[in-house]
Protein backbone atom coordinates (compact mmCIF):
# COMPACT_ATOMS: atom_id res chain seq x y z
CA UNK A 1 0.00 0.00 0.00
CA UNK A 2 1.33 3.37 -0.57
CA UNK A 3 0.38 6.42 1.75
CA UNK A 4 0.44 10.18 0.40
CA UNK A 5 1.32 11.84 3.71
CA UNK A 6 2.92 11.54 6.86
CA UNK A 7 -0.03 11.43 8.44
CA UNK A 8 -1.56 8.40 7.06
CA UNK A 9 1.92 6.85 8.04
CA UNK A 10 0.91 8.17 12.18
CA UNK A 11 -3.07 7.49 11.96
CA UNK A 12 -1.93 3.39 11.11
CA UNK A 13 0.61 3.43 13.69
CA UNK A 14 -1.65 3.12 16.81
CA UNK A 15 -0.53 2.33 20.47
CA UNK A 16 -3.19 -0.26 21.73
CA UNK A 17 -3.59 -1.07 25.12
CA UNK A 18 -5.66 -4.32 25.99
CA UNK A 19 -8.74 -3.36 27.77
CA UNK A 20 -10.29 -5.41 30.20
CA UNK A 21 -14.20 -5.22 29.57
CA UNK A 22 -16.73 -6.17 32.94
CA UNK A 23 -19.86 -6.75 32.83
CA UNK A 24 -22.19 -5.72 35.81
CA UNK A 25 -25.86 -5.24 36.43
CA UNK A 26 -25.54 -2.57 34.76
CA UNK A 27 -23.96 -3.07 31.65
CA UNK A 28 -20.49 -2.98 30.53
CA UNK A 29 -17.84 -1.28 31.64
CA UNK A 30 -14.08 -0.67 30.33
CA UNK A 31 -11.30 -0.37 32.82
CA UNK A 32 -8.71 0.69 29.86
CA UNK A 33 -7.49 3.95 30.10
CA UNK A 34 -5.84 4.01 26.30
CA UNK A 35 -7.94 1.70 23.72
CA UNK A 36 -7.00 3.93 20.81
CA UNK A 37 -8.15 3.09 16.80
CA UNK A 38 -5.69 1.47 14.31
CA UNK A 39 -7.03 2.31 10.21
CA UNK A 40 -8.79 5.77 9.61
CA UNK A 41 -12.44 5.68 9.81
CA UNK A 42 -12.65 3.61 13.25
CA UNK A 43 -13.59 4.81 16.43
CA UNK A 44 -11.43 5.55 19.59
CA UNK A 45 -12.22 4.50 22.81
CA UNK A 46 -10.46 6.02 25.61
CA UNK A 47 -11.23 6.12 29.42
CA UNK A 48 -12.11 10.16 27.91
CA UNK A 49 -14.77 9.04 25.31
CA UNK A 50 -17.53 9.82 27.71
CA UNK A 51 -16.62 13.35 28.85
CA UNK A 52 -15.70 14.00 25.26
CA UNK A 53 -18.79 13.31 24.13
CA UNK A 54 -20.27 15.77 27.07
CA UNK A 55 -18.10 18.21 25.40
CA UNK A 56 -19.88 17.98 22.46
CA UNK A 57 -23.28 17.66 23.64
CA UNK A 58 -22.27 21.38 25.66
CA UNK A 59 -20.94 22.48 21.94
CA UNK A 60 -24.20 21.85 19.91
CA UNK A 61 -25.77 23.00 23.20
CA UNK A 62 -24.23 26.72 23.30
CA UNK A 63 -23.91 26.99 19.87
CA UNK A 64 -27.80 26.13 19.67
CA UNK A 65 -28.39 28.70 22.26
CA UNK A 66 -26.61 31.90 20.62
CA UNK A 67 -26.99 33.77 17.54
CA UNK A 68 -23.97 32.19 15.17
CA UNK A 69 -22.72 32.28 12.03
CA UNK A 70 -20.76 29.84 10.14
CA UNK A 71 -17.51 30.05 8.16
CA UNK A 72 -15.36 27.16 6.40
CA UNK A 73 -11.85 27.07 5.74
CA UNK A 74 -9.07 24.79 4.14
CA UNK A 75 -5.38 24.61 5.00
CA UNK A 76 -4.52 21.26 4.63
CA UNK A 77 -4.74 18.55 6.74
CA UNK A 78 -7.87 18.98 9.19
CA UNK A 79 -6.82 17.85 12.07
CA UNK A 80 -4.29 21.16 12.41
CA UNK A 81 -6.97 23.40 11.24
CA UNK A 82 -9.56 22.39 13.93
CA UNK A 83 -6.46 22.64 16.86
CA UNK A 84 -6.21 25.89 14.76
CA UNK A 85 -8.95 27.65 15.52
CA UNK A 86 -10.74 25.91 18.46
CA UNK A 87 -8.36 28.15 20.30
CA UNK A 88 -10.27 30.85 19.36
CA UNK A 89 -12.18 33.08 21.82
CA UNK A 90 -15.95 32.93 19.97
CA UNK A 91 -15.48 29.76 18.15
CA UNK A 92 -17.88 27.75 19.53
CA UNK A 93 -17.85 24.57 17.22
CA UNK A 94 -15.82 23.34 14.94
CA UNK A 95 -16.25 19.99 12.33
CA UNK A 96 -13.75 18.55 10.10
CA UNK A 97 -14.83 17.41 7.13
CA UNK A 98 -14.94 17.45 3.17
CA UNK A 99 -16.07 20.51 0.78
CA UNK A 100 -15.64 21.63 -2.91
CA UNK A 101 -15.90 18.68 -4.94
CA UNK A 102 -18.52 17.03 -6.72
CA UNK A 103 -19.29 13.51 -5.03
CA UNK A 104 -21.64 13.47 -2.97
CA UNK A 105 -21.29 11.93 0.96
CA UNK A 106 -17.60 11.40 0.15
CA UNK A 107 -15.57 9.10 3.02
CA UNK A 108 -11.85 9.69 3.86
CA UNK A 109 -10.09 6.86 1.60
CA UNK A 110 -12.14 8.70 -1.17
CA UNK A 111 -11.09 11.93 -0.97
CA UNK A 112 -7.28 11.30 0.03
CA UNK A 113 -7.33 8.95 -2.89
CA UNK A 114 -8.46 11.42 -5.12
CA UNK A 115 -10.96 12.22 -7.88
CA UNK A 116 -13.98 13.21 -5.61
CA UNK A 117 -13.09 17.14 -6.37
CA UNK A 118 -13.14 17.89 -2.39
CA UNK A 119 -10.43 19.19 -0.13
CA UNK A 120 -10.04 18.79 3.85
CA UNK A 121 -11.49 21.51 5.05
CA UNK A 122 -13.22 22.86 8.63
CA UNK A 123 -16.77 24.24 9.39
CA UNK A 124 -16.43 27.01 12.09
CA UNK A 125 -19.80 28.12 14.07
CA UNK A 126 -18.86 31.16 15.66
CA UNK A 127 -20.57 34.12 17.78
CA UNK A 128 -20.56 37.02 15.34
CA UNK A 129 -20.45 39.36 18.43
CA UNK A 130 -16.81 37.27 20.00
CA UNK A 131 -15.45 37.43 17.28
CA UNK A 132 -15.62 38.43 13.52
CA UNK A 133 -15.36 36.93 9.99
CA UNK A 134 -12.52 39.75 9.63
CA UNK A 135 -10.71 38.24 12.31
CA UNK A 136 -11.14 34.43 11.84
CA UNK A 137 -9.93 35.75 8.27
CA UNK A 138 -6.52 36.98 9.74
CA UNK A 139 -6.26 34.26 11.23
CA UNK A 140 -6.71 31.42 8.97
CA UNK A 141 -4.34 33.95 6.73
CA UNK A 142 -1.92 33.38 9.74
CA UNK A 143 -2.14 29.27 9.69
CA UNK A 144 -1.85 28.61 5.54
CA UNK A 145 1.46 28.48 3.17
CA UNK A 146 -0.66 30.85 0.78
CA UNK A 147 1.55 29.99 -1.81
CA UNK A 148 1.26 26.70 -2.24
CA UNK A 149 -2.22 25.16 -3.86
CA UNK A 150 -1.55 22.11 -4.78
CA UNK A 151 -1.10 20.81 -1.40
CA UNK A 152 0.13 21.91 1.66
CA UNK A 153 3.06 21.19 3.72
CA UNK A 154 3.90 17.59 3.41
CA UNK A 155 0.79 16.57 2.59
CA UNK A 156 0.63 16.87 -1.41
CA UNK A 157 -2.44 16.72 -4.20
CA UNK A 158 -5.79 17.65 -4.38
CA UNK A 159 -7.16 16.52 -1.73
CA UNK A 160 -5.13 19.24 0.48
CA UNK A 161 -5.54 22.25 -1.33
CA UNK A 162 -5.95 25.66 0.52
CA UNK A 163 -9.70 27.48 0.34
CA UNK A 164 -11.50 30.20 1.85
CA UNK A 165 -15.14 28.75 0.92
CA UNK A 166 -17.70 31.81 1.56
CA UNK A 167 -21.28 31.65 2.63
CA UNK A 168 -22.47 34.63 1.41
CA UNK A 169 -21.76 37.91 -0.54
CA UNK A 170 -20.63 39.90 2.64
CA UNK A 171 -17.48 36.69 3.60
CA UNK A 172 -16.56 36.50 0.01
CA UNK A 173 -16.24 40.64 -0.32
CA UNK A 174 -14.48 40.45 3.56
CA UNK A 175 -12.55 37.43 2.00
CA UNK A 176 -11.26 38.92 -1.07
CA UNK A 177 -10.30 42.57 0.46
CA UNK A 178 -8.21 40.35 2.92
CA UNK A 179 -6.91 38.83 0.36
CA UNK A 180 -5.78 42.38 -1.77
CA UNK A 181 -4.64 43.65 1.48
CA UNK A 182 -2.17 41.03 2.35
CA UNK A 183 -1.30 41.72 -1.56
CA UNK A 184 -0.67 45.44 -1.51
CA UNK A 185 1.14 44.90 1.74
CA UNK A 186 4.71 44.53 0.09
CA UNK A 187 5.57 41.98 1.95
CA UNK A 188 5.51 39.57 0.00
CA UNK A 189 7.45 38.92 -3.42
CA UNK A 190 4.80 36.61 -4.38
CA UNK A 191 1.30 37.17 -5.61
CA UNK A 192 -1.12 35.51 -3.09
CA UNK A 193 -4.11 34.03 -5.55
CA UNK A 194 -5.53 31.90 -2.71
CA UNK A 195 -9.51 30.88 -4.26
CA UNK A 196 -11.75 32.07 -2.76
CA UNK A 197 -14.94 30.29 -3.18
CA UNK A 198 -18.29 29.85 -3.08
CA UNK A 199 -19.60 27.29 0.30
CA UNK A 200 -21.21 24.24 -1.26
CA UNK A 201 -22.33 20.82 0.51
CA UNK A 202 -19.76 19.88 3.33
CA UNK A 203 -19.43 16.17 5.13
CA UNK A 204 -18.72 15.67 8.26
CA UNK A 205 -15.60 13.18 8.61
CA UNK A 206 -15.79 10.12 10.89
CA UNK A 207 -15.75 10.93 14.39
CA UNK A 208 -12.27 9.18 14.58
CA UNK A 209 -11.21 12.87 12.49
CA UNK A 210 -12.99 14.96 15.29
CA UNK A 211 -11.07 16.62 17.58
CA UNK A 212 -8.00 13.92 16.61
CA UNK A 213 -5.49 16.94 18.78
CA UNK A 214 -7.16 16.19 21.81
CA UNK A 215 -7.88 12.72 21.65
CA UNK A 216 -4.81 11.66 20.24
CA UNK A 217 -2.03 14.38 21.19
CA UNK A 218 1.00 12.03 20.47
CA UNK A 219 -0.03 11.15 17.03
CA UNK A 220 -0.90 14.86 16.29
CA UNK A 221 1.94 16.46 17.30
CA UNK A 222 4.54 13.71 15.94
CA UNK A 223 2.53 14.24 12.91
CA UNK A 224 2.48 18.08 12.82
CA UNK A 225 5.70 18.45 13.59
CA UNK A 226 7.36 15.93 11.45
CA UNK A 227 5.38 17.99 8.77
CA UNK A 228 7.47 21.21 9.52
CA UNK A 229 3.48 23.12 9.44
CA UNK A 230 5.23 25.76 12.03
CA UNK A 231 8.37 25.62 10.67
CA UNK A 232 6.86 26.55 7.02
CA UNK A 233 4.15 29.09 8.82
CA UNK A 234 6.84 30.77 10.99
CA UNK A 235 9.27 31.47 7.83
CA UNK A 236 6.15 33.07 5.66
CA UNK A 237 4.79 34.97 8.49
CA UNK A 238 7.76 35.37 11.23
CA UNK A 239 6.38 36.15 14.14
CA UNK A 240 2.59 36.87 13.34
CA UNK A 241 2.09 33.54 12.67
CA UNK A 242 -0.34 31.06 14.96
Amino acid sequence: MMFRSLRHICALVAIVALSVVTVSASGFSFSSSNLVAGPAGSTSVTSDLHRIADEGSEEDAVAAATETAIATFASGCFWCTEADFDKIPGVLKTVSGFTGGTTENPTYKQVVRGGTGHTEALEITYDPTKVTYKELLAHFWKNVDPFDLTGQFCDRGDSYRPAIFAHSAEQKALAEASRAELNASGKFKKKIELPILDAGAFTAAAEYHQNFYKKNPWHYYRYRNGCARDARLAEIWGKEGS
